[in-house]
């Protein structure tokens, strides 16, 4: 039996057509495209590098400069800034730079160590809540709405009241008290991304709900996770000042930079500058980690992609 075949249907195609199903840029993890399209946010760029400058100041200045925030010199008592005092001296003939610098670590762990609390339960409540849904969400939620219902400085300072004052439990407390939003972002991601079809596949291969929570859900939910960590640091760090500006932090002979505001408001119409540098130290560290987070949150959002 012959068969015709029209020639025309084996003509070579032209380069137009054989580069039509080419791939024009290789193709990217959203971790990647994410951080290629923070790096092209000139400010947040600044804010990462300015941030990672002053943790660095922060932990390495201190075990070179002469000072330390304890020794006090009372002959040099309110020493004004310059000569061998670089932000001068308190009234305890102490030196200031070296109080800052520590204030700020101790400013910054809490607010670090707050958001790691706050991860840690957040993550757990809100998957479990949001993955389960139904009476199990409606429950859990209302206790979070309960929590919530009490202003959270208040309910700070009544676990600081109770637990005491010191560097430990101003971590717990502050770990406690704003888990509650990062539990209603992942109860939210969870509920979208529960009826996917890689969830689906998961369940089918056996894989238990603990694990798909963990393995599968909450990294596709990393986005809008580590937005608002990094945008309740500062607002730990603000709560923590705000407490030692009440003497409800920390515990002499440790500092921070609330206390270092609270201790320059005898003196501050004589001596303003021991009032200024704490508080341009709180100022910094809260507009950095503010326009990280704006940045992160533009980059990180796939409709923000170019």
């Amino acid at each position: 039996m012959d068969i015709k075949v029209e020639k025309q249907l084996f003509e070579p195609l032209d380069m137009e057509s054989k580069n039509k199903n080419n791939i024009v840029r290789p193709s990217e993890t959203y971790f990647k495209d994410s951080w290629r399209r923070l790096k092209q946010n000139k400010v947040a760029m600044v804010a990462l590098y300015g941030l990672g400058l002053l943790i660095s100041i922060v932990i390495f200045f201190p075990l070179f400069y002469k000072f330390d925030y304890v020794t006090n010199n009372m002959e040099l008592t309110n020493a004004v800034p310059g000569g061998g005092h670089i932000f001068g001296t308190d009234n305890l003939g102490r030196d200031l730079l070296a109080r800052v610098l520590y204030g700020s670590k101790i400013s910054l762990s809490v607010g670090i160590v707050s958001a790691l609390i706050n991860l840690f339960i957040g993550v757990i409540y809100g998957g479990i809540s949001g993955y389960y849904g139904g009476n199990v969400d409606n429950i859990m939620m209302r206790i979070v709405d309960v929590i919530w219902s009490v202003p959270v400085t208040l309910y700070v300072i009544l676990l600081m009241v109770v637990l005491g004052s010191n560097i430990v439990n101003v971590y717990i407390a502050m770990g406690i008290a704003f888990w509650g939003g990062m539990a209603r972002i992942v109860r939210g991601q969870m509920l979208a991304l529960k009826e996917q079809e890689f969830v689906l596949a998961a369940r089918a291969l056996g894989a238990r709900d603990f694990r798909i929570i963990l393995r599968h859900l909450v990294p596709n939910s990393m986005g809008p996770i580590i937005v608002t960590i990094t945008l309740s640091i500062p607002a730990a760090i603000f709560t923590e000042a705000f407490l030692s500006f009440i003497g409800l932090g920390v515990s002499p002979p440790e500092t921070s930079l609330g206390m270092l505001c609270t201790d320059a408001l005898t003196g501050f119409k004589s001596y303003p500058y021991q009032l200024f540098f704490p508080a341009a130290a709180i100022c910094i560290i809260m507009l950095t980690f503010n326009l990280l987070g704006d940045g992160l949150r533009d980059a990180l959002d796939p409709k923000m992609r170019k």
